[in-house]
C-alpha cells in the first residue's frame, strides 16, 4: 500500500472516530503497515551490511555495526523518498523520518541483533550457510512482532508514522 492509500485510510479512521486526529487509538493494521515499511528499510541495510563485512573479511563486531547503521540509512531513506514526493522540503522532511522511525528501528535493531546474537552459531555463520539465512528470517519476524505494538503506540499517540501522514 502506497503513502497516498495509507493517508486515506488514515484519513476515514479519523472520520469514523469522531475526528480526534487518529491520537485516541491506531488500529492494528496500520501498525502494521508502518512496521512492515521499518522493516523493509531495516532489512536491506542488514542484509548489505553482512554481505558487506563478509565480503571484507571483517570480524562480527564491525559487521554488525554496518549492518545496523546501514539499517537505519535505508529505514530512514524509505521514509524520505515518500515525505519528498509530497514536496517537502529536504530539511523538514529529514525531521520528519527521525521523529517517525527512529524509536521503531531501534526496537526492531536490539530484537533483531539480539536474536542474531544469542542464537548459537548465527554470528558465525556464512551467507552460504542455511543457518545465516534463517537465523536472519526468523529474528526479522521476531523483530516485526515486538516492534507493531510499539508504532500502534506511537501512532495513536499522533507519533511514529502518524507524523509522516500529516504531510501526504
Amino acid at each position: 500500500m502506497d503513502h497516498a492509500q495509507a493517508h486515506e485510510e488514515h484519513h476515514q479512521h479519523h472520520q469514523h472516530h469522531g475526528g480526534d486526529g487518529g491520537h485516541g487509538g491506531a488500529s492494528w493494521a496500520m501498525a502494521a503497515r508502518a512496521t512492515l515499511h521499518c522493516l523493509t528499510g531495516c532489512a536491506v541495510g542488514e542484509v548489505l551490511g553482512m554481505v558487506i563485512g563478509t565480503a571484507l573479511g571483517w570480524g562480527n563486531l564491525p559487521t554488525m555495526i554496518l549492518a545496523i547503521i546501514l539499517a537505519f540509512f535505508f529505514g530512514y531513506a524509505l521514509t524520505l523518498r515518500g515525505i519528498l514526493a509530497a514536496g517537502v522540503d529536504l530539511r523538514t522532511a529529514v525531521r520528519v523520518a527521525l521523529a517517525a522511525d527512529t524509536l521503531s528501528i531501534a526496537v526492531m535493531e536490539l530484537i533483531d541483533n539480539g536474536v542474531i546474537a544469542l542464537w548459537p552459531g548465527a554470528m558465525d555463520a556464512h551467507l552460504s550457510e542455511a543457518l545465516f539465512w534463517i537465523a536472519l528470517a526468523i529474528s526479522l519476524a521476531l523483530a516485526f512482532v515486538v516492534t507493531t505494538p510499539v508504532n500502534k503506540w506511537m501512532i495513536g499517540r499522533g507519533k511514529g508514522h502518524a507524523v509522516v501522514h500529516r504531510y501526504h
